[in-house]
């Protein structure tokens, strides 16, 4: 199938180069069942998909045998980038479901993981400097900022970036990131939406202080073989048999524990751990039942069952 006129091919695993591929699913986005699925899905952020721009394109998934990532062979070109996220998806009702979903578990999430951070370092939050690497609407940062960090935001939208601007946080470009150094650079589900990871996590590293900590977070594909032998298009979001982490042209890369593992590698980081006690010790939020579970579960899942797509990598000595 073609790749489309606003289409970039990827014919090697964007992670590990490697060109030792599987094929794993394959369809036109102007046919069914991913014309149906646009359609409901850009329906509930506002947008209105331009399907011109999507005349003679596949969505194709393959899978790679080497560092088991499965990522969309055919990416959206600058253009098309454009047109989605500033134009199919509409910022202002973004912004407006973000206010309405936000609540305190959201801020307590965000107070518990900057807490932990801060001592892990073990100085004054006043002379660490964060950066959060694709900070959509700021709230990470403007948390990192109320703890006294010096906060930093990275975003391409001009609607975020203006948002930022007005709650006095401090925007950096790309050129800026390795002139300033960060002792953290959080990106939290950024990585899936990014068509050169490699470029990306080597443009980080360089902006990193000695000691200096990469957090990558992106969404959590345990089970994605059988999301992948249902394809569910109907299946929603949080489901068990959702897609979501494979979304047509938005998550075009979906990572597994060892995927991010082998890219940590490959650009010269090493995975490290913070200690579990550490992790419980800013654990504030009890409240509920699933809220206490996480609490306990997720310091297990990340530092020895590795099963959260959550790794801190530093530069390797």
């Amino acid at each position: 199938m073609k790749k489309g006129k606003y289409f970039i091919q990827r014919d090697q695993c964007p992670v590990c180069q490697s060109v030792d591929l599987t094929l794993k699913y394959e369809c036109e986005y102007t046919k069914p069942p991913l014309f149906n699925y646009l359609l409901e899905f850009y329906g509930t952020v506002g947008g209105v998909i331009e399907f011109s721009y999507l005349e003679d394109a596949c969505f194709s998934l393959v899978q790679c045998n080497l560092c088991d990532l499965i990522f969309q062979k055919y990416v959206p070109n600058n253009e098309l980038a454009f047109r989605l996220y500033e134009k199919w998806i509409d910022p202002s009702v973004v912004f407006n479901q973000h206010l309405i979903n936000d609540d305190l578990d959201t801020f307590c999430g965000y107070a518990q993981e900057i807490s932990t951070f801060i001592d892990y370092f073990n100085v004054s939050p006043r002379k660490l400097d964060f950066l959060d690497y694709g900070m959509g609407w700021g709230k990470w940062a403007l948390m990192a900022k109320a703890f006294g960090c010096n906060s930093f935001g990275f975003e391409l939208s001009n609607a975020r970036r203006d948002y930022a601007s007005l709650n006095a946080l401090t925007v950096v470009n790309w050129k800026d990131i390795p002139k300033r150094k960060f002792d953290l650079i959080n990106t939290e589900q950024v990585f899936e939406h990014l068509s050169d990871p490699l470029e990306t996590i080597l443009h980080l590293k360089s902006g990193l202080k000695e000691g200096g900590i990469l957090k990558i977070s992106v969404p959590n594909a345990s089970n994605i073989q059988q999301r992948l032998r249902h394809m569910d298009w109907q299946a929603k979001k949080g489901t068990r048999l959702s897609l979501n982490p494979v979304a047509p042209l938005e998550h075009i890369n979906c990572f597994q524990r060892k995927s991010l593992e082998k890219m940590g590698e490959r650009v010269g980081m090493r995975e490290v751990q913070i200690p579990i006690a550490m992790q419980y010790s800013h654990a504030t939020n009890w409240r509920t039942l699933k809220r206490f579970l996480e609490n306990i579960g997720a310091p297990i899942y990340r530092n020895f069952l590795k099963k959260h797509n959550y790794v801190l990598l530093r530069i390797a000595e």
